[in-house]
């Protein structure tokens, strides 16, 4: 049987102004009597910090995002922006009470600005890496370093906060390792999920550009069809190298349809999910990677039979769920968003965008196919797994255990020792997810987010409360919804995570403790939703 609901998460990349400044929107609390807001750098932040157990060692690095040709395998050399001109940036790996001091060098071309969002951490307002709400963008030439204590063990990753920078190669996994581990495994593989087109069929910026016109000025427009095929590409961006006769499993993209000069490029119609409750995305993907790599050229993990794997896997796509399975492996989930749940052992896993689930695995003999089912939208992603002889399997394999039991969020059950204590709630937030395709109006509460002046109209809570907010999607896609600076508990005895799957016209609430003040970023982490204007401020007022 099926065992299936949403949670997701999603990175996404959010409208950053320039340089806005910070605190100038931090500190006013309205007219009147109104309280003041904690200002993201404020005296409450800094104390907070100090009651974080350290261990006193630093890790020191430098992140330089630059533009750069990055190696997607099977010959694909696409101009992108990355890290160290690497996809996914390389790994951080720390203990809990550990100091990240990472310096940010922005190279990026044409005077862009850009940040670092240490997506799932709990860390000072001021390190969080959302211009202009808790920074000033980080401009071309400069530097910015975030220091913070990374308290909590866990699976997480890094990416921008500016515009939609998250649908290119700026990301990286962020490990923060337990030193009291409770688990027993013998190895790690952490894998990296990412749908991908930038220097291929166009820009992240290019696909918004679109996408902002909504279908409502598409009519008559066939809009099934598939983005332009990366053989016929004319980008001059793009080193295909051999590429001749690739099947990447996702069909055969046919050229773009357009009508009155407007191109219909990259807006996507017709990919349904039953898991996803009817419409699985918006924008058309010619590739989806696993650990930076495309399935014909896939990353391969090689290890011995027998041996207990542990598995931590991050969405870091802007656009796509993901329905990942290992062919001939059963799962067994330990945590989720970095928080350890009631083990249960699947056949596959639906993560959303910006969701992270860690999994056990004991490998069998021989070579499987670790495939990502780019939720109804008939595309896969592949890696491989190797401990004996035997041939690679296909590009285009679909192990049965897609079809098999399928868990979501919505099934899991905190740890007993990560719980949420049982306590009054102080405070309730509706938060309405509103807006659709046909004006791409994406919004919360009706209201569109300003960038430009965040704290405009907050949803204020006090250190100390326990907070619960209410998604109710009135709108008829999925929104995975990712709350900065917290985890939440999905009801009563759910799973702890920072970001979850709310359904199409369902209502998911969720409750957390307020022990982390400064102002939060509340966001759908699908980057194109949330630049769209599905954000909103979640603000301690003093």
């Amino acid at each position: 049987m099926n065992a299936i609901n949403r949670r997701s998460i999603l990175l996404a990349g959010l409208g950053a102004a320039g340089a806005g400044a910070l605190a100038a929107c931090s500190s006013s609390g309205g007219s009147g009597s109104t309280p003041a807001l904690i200002s993201p750098s404020g005296a409450e932040v800094a104390s907070t910090e100090k009651k974080r157990t350290s261990t006193g060692k630093e890790h020191k690095l430098t992140l330089t995002a630059t533009s750069a040709m990055v190696d997607l395998g099977g010959g694909l050399m696409p101009m992108s922006w990355a890290f160290q001109g690497q996809v996914p940036g390389k790994e951080i790996r720390v203990t809990a009470g550990d100091t990240v001091v990472a310096e940010l060098s922005n190279q990026l071309p044409n005077k862009t600005t850009t940040s670092i969002h240490w997506h799932g951490v709990a860390l000072r307002n001021d390190m969080d890496g959302v211009p202009p709400a808790t920074q000033a963008a980080v401009r071309a030439a400069s530097n910015f370093t975030y220091r913070f204590i990374a308290a909590d063990p866990g699976t997480y990753f890094f990416h921008p906060h500016v515009g939609v920078q998250l649908d290119r190669g700026l990301y990286g996994p962020l490990i923060v390792e337990d030193p009291k581990e409770p688990l027993s495994y013998d190895d790690e593989w952490v894998v990296v999920l990412d749908d991908w087109l930038d220097g291929i069929t166009g820009t992240p910026d290019e696909v918004f550009a679109e996408l902002k016109h909504g279908m409502g000025s598409m009519t008559g427009m066939d809009m099934g069809s598939p983005s332009p095929s990366p053989s016929s590409s004319s980008s001059s961006s793009m080193n295909m190298g051999d590429m001749g006769g690739m099947d990447m499993g996702g069909g055969s993209p046919s050229p773009s349809a357009s009508s009155g000069g407007m191109s219909m490029k990259f807006m996507l119609t017709g990919a349904k999910s039953d898991l996803l409750g009817g419409d699985a995305g918006d924008v058309k993907y010619p590739y989806h990677l696993v650990n930076g790599r495309v399935p014909i050229d896939p990353d391969v993990y090689t290890g011995k039979p027998g041996k207990k794997v542990r598995l931590r896997i991050i969405n870091a796509g802007s656009d796509t769920a993901y329905r990942m399975a290992l062919g001939g492996h059963k799962l067994t989930i330990t945590h989720t968003d970095g928080y350890p749940v009631d083990q249960q052992e699947v056949d596959a896993l639906l993560i959303g965008m910006g969701e992270r689930y860690d999994v056990l695995v004991t490998l069998g003999d021989g070579v499987f196919p670790l495939v990502a089912l780019a939720e109804g939208k008939d595309q896969t992603g592949m890696a491989g797994v190797r401990t004996g002889s035997g041939s690679a399997p296909s590009a285009t394999v679909r192990p049965a255990e897609l079809k098999g039991m399928i868990m979501t969020a919505s099934q899991l059950s905190a740890a007993a020792n990560v719980q949420l204590k049982s306590a009054k709630t102080d405070v309730t937030h509706q938060i309405k997810v509103t807006g659709g395709m046909e004006k791409y109006n994406w919004a919360i509460n009706g209201t569109q987010f300003d960038m430009n002046n965040p704290t405009a109209n907050p949803l204020r809570i006090r250190e100390g409360q326990r907070v619960r907010l209410d998604f109710v999607n009135d709108t008829t896609m999925w929104h995975p919804m990712h709350l900065h600076g917290h985890t939440y508990q999905l009801g009563h005895s759910g799973p702890r995570k920072d970001t979850a799957i709310v359904l199409p016209k369902k209502k998911l609430s969720v409750f957390f403790d307020a022990d982390n003040p400064g102002e939060w970023l509340l966001h759908c982490h699908n980057a194109y939703h949330g630049e769209a204007g599905m954000m909103a401020l979640v603000a301690y007022q003093s």
